[in-house]
């Protein structure tokens, strides 16, 4: 069979991790008789210091004609450091959701056990922790408007909108998901002090009547941020907004040991992206010490969310399981012994190989 990949490197450590996933790609082609064909593109600040929009139409071009979009990171401290910057290269990842109609944010936590010991939580408050944030993507706080500085720079205005559309779409997304999973949905809202979260409350409540073998509960987001502290094995599908979802599955990464172990996806009306939910990481850019893992993980949720190719992505996770086993890790997760970045997908595509 024959795919196309967009393939985003971006900024800071994303050319690594992503030339370790791509790597990785590689090797399950020559495993299962594929043909992966990359076409790159530039988004963020990588895109900015050519002069570029963050998300240039060339860019555009690229992941619309592609199969999946892999995705590396993004952030340049050359912008991030300026607060009067008009365009900044986080821009490039919101227009680009928006314009791929990528509304749906899948991101899984797992704890390996081989790494419970590296969480800064308690093992018996995290033994059994396997959850999902389903985080709405393109609506809220991040999108709403009027968004402006008023009275002269004195006073900042942001608009957080949510529809009954957007909200029953990602709904659906979370019922399905928790279908294939333990069956259980817990809506994380603020239902007591906002008027969108009271929408969302109404929305979904009234849309979980389809989805009679789904258990749904409730939880205010700061009750969830505790939670997911104290005792996140009480979680299956976490279902929320744009900015809880933001803050909230950030959160839920030190149940793993390290916020370079978990994947991303991001679905929607057109092409599927896959991604890291780690950060450019601009002071290790270079160095060979980024985790690769989660970008590899994003690129087994690829072939098995965007191409269909289930085989392959367990593949894949097995692959890394093996490593994590071997001690195959870099400094994050390894202090002793650190691997780089390429020895890590070096080993991976090994195992396919």
């Amino acid at each position: 069979m024959e795919y196309k990949i967009a393939v985003l490197p971006g900024d800071g450590i994303g050319p690594e991790i992503i030339a370790e996933a791509v790597k990785v790609l590689d090797a399950i082609a020559v495993k299962y008789n594929h043909r992966f064909l990359y076409r790159y593109g530039l988004i963020g600040g990588a895109a900015m210091r050519q002069g570029l929009d963050p998300y240039p139409e060339e860019t555009h071009q690229v992941c619309t004609e592609a199969d999946a979009i892999l995705f590396g990171a993004i952030g340049d401290p050359l912008y991030d450091n300026n607060p009067d910057a008009k365009v900044r290269p986080e821009q490039g990842l919101l227009a680009m959701r928006k314009k791929l109609g990528l509304y749906a944010n899948l991101r899984p936590v797992k704890m390996y056990p081989e790494l419970i010991h590296l969480s800064p939580l308690k093992e018996e408050r995290i033994l059994g922790a396997d959850l999902l944030v389903v985080r709405e993507l393109t609506g809220g706080l991040y999108f709403g408007e009027p968004r402006e500085l008023r009275n002269n720079g004195t006073q900042a205005i942001d608009t957080c909108v949510y529809s009954v559309d957007e909200i029953e779409r990602i709904a659906r997304v979370a019922f399905k998901m928790a279908g294939l999973r333990r069956k259980k949905v817990t809506l994380v809202d603020k239902a007591n002090v906002l008027e969108t979260s009271r929408l969302w409350r109404r929305t979904v409540t009234r849309l979980a009547a389809e989805y009679p073998d789904i258990e749904l509960d409730y939880m205010f987001v700061d009750n969830t941020a505790m939670q997911l502290i104290i005792n996140p094995a009480r979680f299956d599908v976490i279902l929320t907004e744009n900015l809880f979802g933001d803050i909230l599955s950030d959160e839920a990464s030190v149940i793993s040991g390290s916020i370079g172990l978990l994947p991303s996806a991001s679905i929607g009306d057109h092409v599927p992206l896959f991604e890291p939910i780690h950060g450019s990481y601009p002071d290790g850019a270079g160095k060979n010490i980024a985790n690769p893992l989660a970008t590899i993980l994003s690129a087994a949720m690829l072939l098995r969310t965007g191409l269909n190719l289930q085989a392959e992505a367990e593949s894949v996770e097995e692959a890394v399981e093996e490593c994590i086993r071997q001690k195959i890790l870099t400094w994050d997760l390894n202090r002793d012994n650190p691997a780089g970045t390429s020895q890590v997908g070096d080993f991976v595509a090994g195992i396919l190989q």
